[in-house]
């Protein structure tokens, strides 16, 4: 009986912990050729300090959100650089954002193969099916010029509930927006966000970030609203 007792006590821990789990949030990071070492740092510190950001904290933390970093390059080229960790607590978002922000660059000088980004990101949120949304933020400053397309995963990711927002870093004239628009985002409430240059990615992803991660939360305040 006591066994039986124990293995129920540790199931229901298992499932309300499973049940807890509101958004599951990859970070996905262009560090393709185009992006010199000086951008990449600009990169990982603006992503930093955006988790870091009030609103983005307590919006980690109401969602018991499961969030991780994956870097992308060219083809065959993706990793996950940070592994996923719970955001629980103040302390777990801070730590992440530490981590992010000494998180080494894994490659240099190879092309942008967006699809297959996508592709490591829906294998790393395989193992997530318990968390109710799933959210890949990827941000870039090219189209996808090897590999698969981004739109041919779209079924794919789509069938797995996912929505895929990205941050645009415009630095030509080639309407890197309008094709993440028409390419690369999916589901419901999906969005493209602009930075004018590397120099504006850190604004960008922090109200990016306020974005994504309170949305659901505004979404759950309207429904107790209508109940009442």
């Amino acid at each position: 009986m006591k066994c039986f007792c124990l293995i129920l006590a540790t199931f229901m821990v298992c499932a309300r912990a499973a049940a807890a789990c509101q958004l599951a949030l990859v970070l996905a990071v262009d560090v393709s050729g185009s992006v010199d070492a000086r951008e990449y740092d600009i990169q990982m510190q603006g992503l930093a300090a955006a988790l870091r950001d009030g609103v983005v904290v307590d919006a980690l933390i109401e969602q018991e959100a499961q969030v991780t970093l994956i870097q992308w390059t060219g083809s065959s080229r993706q990793r996950q650089t940070i592994p996923w960790r719970g955001m629980s607590s103040a302390a777990d978002v801070y730590a992440l954002a530490n981590e992010i922000g000494t998180n080494s660059r894994v490659w240099r000088n190879y092309s942008t193969a967006i699809g297959e980004a996508l592709i490591a990101a829906e294998d790393a949120l395989a193992g997530l099916g318990h968390c109710k949304r799933k959210v890949i933020d990827l941000s870039g400053d090219g189209v996808s010029n090897e590999g698969i397309m981004p739109f041919e995963r779209h079924a794919a990711l789509g069938a797995m509930g996912v929505t895929i927002n990205a941050l645009a870093i415009e630095t030509d004239e080639d309407d890197l927006t309008a094709w993440f628009y028409e390419n690369l985002i999916l589901g419901e409430g999906a969005f493209v966000m602009t930075a004018r240059g590397f120099e504006d990615y850190p604004a960008q992803i922090r109200r990016k970030l306020q974005r994504e991660t309170t949305r659901q939360l505004s979404d759950l305040h309207q429904r107790d609203h209508t109940l009442d």
